[in-house]
């Protein structure tokens, strides 16, 4: 190609660049993380959608991210809000891991949002119950089956990752205990359900994102993990999506969405926790094509 060329097709691009408004993106991460783990998925962001403004919130970063949930919804909120008060076409949200969960309660809490693509990247959305990494860094020499008497009571609520702690054992404490995910899911009755679930079906694309070999959200069966609104009954066996009370009874609006084509699935093999936010081609397969 000679220069002339080369300089022809550049100014046409710069030209596209300039032309093509893409819709802001805000970053939210997850346990243990901060804007840093993100650096990579802002970049291939600006390399297919050139000029796109892409925030990552730094708030709760590392250890702050142990702080209680609605918490962290009411900080995230503070940044957030504006952004969207800026962008009358809408945002689109990328949220990893529990940052997953800290979106949907800031959407619970924003009626009037204009949030188009809702991406959840590997998060535990109908809880968390497994011995990880994550939770021997939280709860170290406590199994799996003890954690509840960590977390089902006032104290043990002032920790992020007890607030969407869901063990299938336990069923009736949970339901008693769970200030956040419980209510999210609107697995116990309260008075702002209609209205979070009006919010929730504001939605214009929610994608869901995760794998079998993630090796920390649980249930590991792929489209039938967290990340995917599935989980364990009280035997531990698995139950997908459209098989959970609360989306038979449409109770927060994901079998409405679902049923209208709104809501992506994308399973992906081979892909550790930590690694899904620096996978390019998980960017290029799941997440490029709902950022425009």
């Amino acid at each position: 190609m000679n220069n002339l060329m080369y300089c022809m097709l550049f100014f046409m691009e710069l030209l596209v660049a300039a032309e093509m408004r893409y819709r802001p993106v805000i970053i939210v991460h997850g346990l243990f993380d901060g804007p840093k783990q993100f650096i990579q998925m802002a970049n291939f962001i600006n390399q297919s959608h050139p000029g796109t403004m892409v925030t990552t919130v730094g708030l709760y970063d590392d250890l702050a991210s142990l702080k209680p949930l609605w918490e962290q919804v009411k900080g995230f909120g503070k940044v957030i809000e504006p952004i969207m008060q800026m962008a009358p076409d809408g945002i689109h949200l990328i949220c990893f891991s529990q940052g997953g969960l800290v979106c949907r309660g800031v959407l619970a809490t924003f009626p009037k949002h204009n949030i188009h693509s809702l991406i959840l990247l590997s998060s535990p959305l109908v809880g968390q119950y497994g011995d990880t990494s994550y939770l021997e860094n939280v709860f170290p020499h406590c199994m799996k089956s003890k954690v509840y008497h960590l977390c089902y009571n006032p104290w043990g609520q002032k920790i992020s990752i007890c607030n969407y702690w869901n063990d299938p054992h336990q069923r009736a404490r949970y339901l008693t205990s769970s200030n956040y995910l419980a209510l999210l899911n609107g697995e116990r009755k309260h008075s702002n359900l209609s209205k979070w679930r009006e919010s929730f079906l504001r939605i214009k694309k929610l994608v869901l994102i995760g794998g079998p070999d993630d090796g920390v959200i649980t249930p590991w069966q792929s489209r039938y993990q967290s990340g995917f609104f599935g989980f364990y009954d009280s035997n531990e066996t698995v139950v997908e999506m459209k098989q959970q009370e609360w989306y038979q009874n449409d109770t927060f609006g994901l079998k409405t969405m679902d049923s209208s084509g709104a809501v992506v699935q994308c399973a992906f093999s081979g892909v550790k926790h930590a690694f899904w936010h620096t996978n390019f081609t998980v960017y290029k397969n799941c997440i490029e094509q709902w950022l425009t």
